[in-house]
């Protein structure tokens, strides 16, 4: 019925924004990654892409999964971590309220408790709103936005979650979809008084160093090691939304079963302390036997990526 046609793991950094806004010397500073998103965009509109369904890692969650799939959004957007970055950012984005409920409930019927808002006036966070101002200007896209900052959730759920989302999109909805996880690699900001120095690099050279082994085997294809070490690189990696954005990503692939290997559209990239990418995942056929089953539940709730 309908096709997943693209997965793609994409940034969100403010830096982007102030680059495209500043007269000062920050301007033009993060082209390569706006002109990334661009190309992701693109290429989405040269398959028939009608529908983002965007991993948000700055929407926090302390219950359920949860997606925005409201009719329309439209606004200005400050953002309450760094206004001095993203400040009255205007904002109009189509929603999908019909493929919001489908995920919804195809998402309860594979045991992830998850929730769908259509009729909402929840505006969706800057790990949606950055991505869509240069892939989707002219609205011609619609998006519904996911929780990926996850508080008290297991990654295997939020795999399985992305494993549900792809069922529902190529059993049940009449379209064409692609996947964005909103979020960088490694995620340790630059000490307060030090953002300055780090504008354009890492925090430190064991994060720098891991990172770069990640993209190299994303690139390789090696996901039976990645999907095992992926627990261990969200909590040592300080990993954005603990990378439930990752691990949703990878579900909707195919989790270690996936096969195929990273495109990078944007080179890694160093902001405020925190690693960057923009890198596309070719969609290939899976049986969905290696998706992680759900956690029981128990007073031990919180996995280890939850105590960063």
């Amino acid at each position: 019925m309908g096709k997943l046609a693209l997965v793609a793991k994409i940034t969100h950094v403010p830096s982007i924004v102030l680059s495209e806004i500043d007269e000062g010397p920050r301007k033009g500073t993060r082209q390569d990654a706006i002109d990334g998103l661009k190309a992701i965009g693109q290429r989405c509109r040269d398959m028939g892409v009608d529908t983002f369904i965007v991993f948000d890692t700055h929407w926090l969650v302390n219950a359920s999964y949860h997606i925005n799939c409201a009719k329309h959004w439209q606004g200005n957007y400050t953002s309450n971590e760094l206004p001095h970055f993203i400040s009255n950012m205007p904002y109009a984005i189509p929603g999908n309220p019909e493929l919001g409920k489908l995920l919804a409930k195809v998402a309860n019927e594979w045991k992830v408790d998850t929730l769908a808002h259509d009729g909402t006036t929840l505006a969706p966070e800057y790990g949606t709103l950055v991505p869509m101002r240069y892939m989707n200007p002219d609205q011609h896209f619609k998006a519904v936005s996911v929780s990926a900052l996850c508080m008290a959730h297991y990654l295997n759920d939020s795999a399985r979650l992305g494993w549900a989302l792809r069922r529902a999109i190529e059993d049940e909805y009449d379209g064409t979809v692609a996947i964005l996880a909103s979020g960088s690699l490694s995620h340790r900001f630059a000490q307060n008084g030090l953002a300055p120095e780090y504008a354009f690099k890492l925090w430190s050279p064991f994060l720098e160093t891991m990172d770069h082994e990640v993209v190299r085997m994303w690139q390789s294809g090696e996901w039976k090691a990645f999907c095992e070490m992926l627990p261990e690189y969200a909590v040592k990696g300080h990993g954005e939304g603990f990378m439930h954005d990752t691990a949703m990503m990878l579900g909707a692939l195919g989790w270690s079963e996936y096969d195929g290997h990273g495109e990078v559209i944007t080179p890694y990239f160093g902001a405020s302390g925190t690693g960057q990418i923009n890198i596309v995942f070719p969609v290939t056929p899976v049986t969905g036997k290696a998706i992680p089953q759900p956690q029981a539940s128990s007073a031990q709730g919180f996995q280890a990526v939850s105590r960063l």
